[in-house]
């Protein structure tokens, strides 16, 4: 097995990659913030994930977090020290990251042991099948931060869930646990988390022993049937509000409840 430790900030923040028999396997690592991802972070995770391709013995990718937990998503406590235009540059480039995995000419496996909030949600809708243990949640709470999430963010949920679990998401900030997620359609398959790891790398190796013709198909076919999202226009503001962006992280940071203001 080749392992490859990118190593991202002073703490403890690093990405790990590994290949073992036509699998690629990305770790997220940051355990002192729920594998919350810095800036820096999801840069390294979009050149790791194209990474994959350049070994043509990669068939399948594997996405995962360390410990208990997929991702928290990015770092909130991160946005409090940048201007409102580098906050919106770095949801921008989140996306592209987002959008290089889910648009990968491999199949993508997420396994979700624990949280995927927020971005992190995201990620994991990236991934064509997704595997959850019982200790999964799923949740897209933006509403107490001031994000504004564009089209390509809610698509992929309505695309699972349909506009109204999609909207009820946002509005009430709920969060759905492992069973709620499993039936909702956000997890594929729902397994104890002692067999997790097991059946993820048994999935893997299923997926990888199909005709690559065939996958690569049935993943250009599905994106033909149901991308229909314009690009976003020059000038418009898909992620940050310009008032209650600043307030949610501070309220975030203070670990209060925001007071956002009303028109």
């Amino acid at each position: 097995m080749q392992v490859r430790t990118m190593r991202l900030e002073k703490e403890d923040a690093k990405i790990i990659y590994q290949e073992t028999a036509g699998l690629a396997i990305i770790t997220i690592h940051r355990p002192q913030l729920k594998n919350a991802l810095t800036a820096n972070m999801w840069t390294q995770l979009s050149k790791i994930a194209l990474q994959a391709l350049e070994n043509p013995k990669n068939k399948v990718l594997l996405v995962r977090g360390s410990g208990e937990n997929f991702t928290a998503g990015s770092d909130i406590k991160e946005f409090n020290s940048i201007s409102l235009e580098k906050a919106e540059e770095a949801f921008i480039h989140m996306e592209k990251t987002i959008s290089t995995i889910e648009n990968l000419p491999i199949p993508v496996i997420g396994i979700i042991n624990g949280p995927a909030m927020g971005a992190g949600l995201e990620l994991a809708l990236a991934c064509d099948i997704r595997i959850g243990s019982d200790k999964a949640r799923m949740g897209i709470p933006v509403g107490k931060l001031g994000i504004t999430i564009n089209n390509k963010f809610a698509k992929r949920l309505v695309d699972l869930v349909g506009p109204s679990a999609t909207k009820d998401l946002v509005f009430t900030g709920r969060i759905y646990k492992a069973e709620e997620a499993y039936k909702a359609g956000m997890l594929n398959y729902l397994v104890a988390e002692k067999d997790l790891n097991k059946f993820s790398i048994r999935m893997g190796k299923l997926v990888e022993g199909m005709s690559p013709a065939s996958l690569l198909a049935i993943k250009r076919s599905v994106k033909e049937c149901v991308d229909s999202v314009p690009v976003l226009w020059e000038g418009s503001t898909p992620f940050v509000d310009p008032n209650d962006f600043p307030e949610g992280v501070r309220a975030f940071v203070e670990k209060r409840k925001p007071q956002f203001t009303r028109n």
